[in-house]
């Protein structure tokens, strides 16, 4: 990434075709080590290419990505395994109010005790 991300600056900043010095020199001004392998074939797959195409194919490519982290398999959870979750609910229903207790009380201060 941090490759891709010095060919951009590079191409931002005037530079149509990036070789590997120019890339090595934003990358070492920063303090980056460079692997002369991974930069060598992060130009040879980038060049010839619009940097504006290149984008425009990764948004393509980000909007097709489902995002949610789960929500439908939360979802599906208590109805599957309702009878289990009556038997045992109880208890873990008290272990998550003391835990949201405590939370909240360690939220207040924001771990800065202030006034201690």
């Amino acid at each position: 990434m941090r490759y891709v991300a010095a060919y951009l600056l590079a191409v931002l900043g005037g530079k149509e075709t990036p070789a590997n010095g120019d890339l090595e020199k934003i990358l070492s001004s920063v303090g980056i080590e460079v692997d002369s392998e991974r930069l060598t074939k992060v130009i040879k797959e980038l060049s010839g290419k619009s940097i504006d195409d290149l984008i425009k194919e990764g948004r393509e490519k980000l909007s097709s990505m489902p995002v949610g982290g789960g929500g439908a398999a939360a979802a599906a959870a208590p109805a599957g395994g309702a009878p289990a979750a009556a038997a045992g609910g109880d208890k873990k229903e008290a272990k998550k109010e003391e835990k949201k207790e405590e939370s909240e009380s360690e939220d207040d201060d924001m771990g800065f005790a202030l006034f201690e």
